[in-house]
């Protein structure tokens, strides 16, 4: 798929603010999906060069956090891991499967629970840990639930993990979120592995993606010292709204 120079500058811009968000606080899909599907890529080939766009920073983030995964018991992360690979394996083959008109149908709803779930998050994370006993800590089934939605479409991925772990009776927050970094790199991985076999991926255009969605991660760095949070939370939470009223509109216009 060819680009012109307005579509080059459109991915740039929005890879380079999805590295920002991301660093920031996350909800860098809420830019990276839209743009490419507005340069005239398909729905679910857009998904697929998204994850692949967004991949180097699960890896940054994993590794940012390698002391805090050194907490866990290597056996308790080996089997969390194989639980998030069955399950991010099954939500991308069910990507494959979908076809164009079948996910643009469901990509609004997908993108406003994902805004729902960022604006709400901390509280989202209060009331799982309030019902932490209902819950079997590391449980099998939760964790392959949310790694299917991770595989299909991981926006919000990252908000959706913590509230799980809050239910199993996580409380360290840092612990939390190197075990959320170290399972979306797991997922990401065999997500994007099985969009690359299948023919899904955008080359050209998701290697400019990886490469603006870096820099935008370094740049963001002083940005995420120096903003105020529920700003910034605003912020992303009024993207989201917004990319999802705009695909409400296109489903509705048809």
């Amino acid at each position: 798929m060819g680009m012109v120079f307005t579509d080059i500058i459109v991915l740039l811009l929005a890879a380079f603010g999805a590295g920002v968000l991301n660093t920031i606080a996350g909800g860098g899909t809420f830019l990276t999906f839209p743009a490419l599907v507005f340069t005239g890529m398909p729905p679910v080939a857009a998904n697929a060069t998204s994850a692949v766009a967004v991949f180097p920073g699960y890896l940054a983030g994993a590794l940012g956090f390698r002391r805090e995964l050194g907490r866990f018991k290597r056996a308790q992360l080996f089997r969390l891991c194989l639980i998030t690979l069955a399950g991010g394996a099954t939500g991308s083959g069910l990507l494959l499967i979908s076809s164009n008109d079948a996910f643009a149908a469901v990509v609004p709803f997908l993108l406003l629970a994902a805004t729902l779930a960022f604006l709400l998050g901390d509280r989202i994370r209060a009331f799982a840990a309030a019902h932490a006993r209902a819950v079997t800590p590391e449980g099998a089934l939760g964790l392959f639930a949310v790694s299917v939605y991770g595989g299909y479409f991981n926006g919000g991925l990252g908000i959706v993990l913590l509230a799980l772990f809050a239910l199993w009776g996580m409380t360290d927050l840092h612990g939390m979120n190197g075990l959320k970094n170290g399972l979306s790199f797991v997922l990401s991985a065999i997500s994007v592995a099985i969009f690359a076999l299948a023919g899904l991926v955008a080359w050209p255009q998701a290697l400019l993606m990886m490469l603006a969605a870096t820099a935008g991660g370094y740049a963001g760095a002083p940005l995420a010292r120096a903003l105020p949070k529920e700003a910034v939370r605003w912020l992303i939470a009024a993207i989201g709204f917004g990319m999802s009223a705009v695909f409400f509109w296109r489903l509705v216009a048809g």
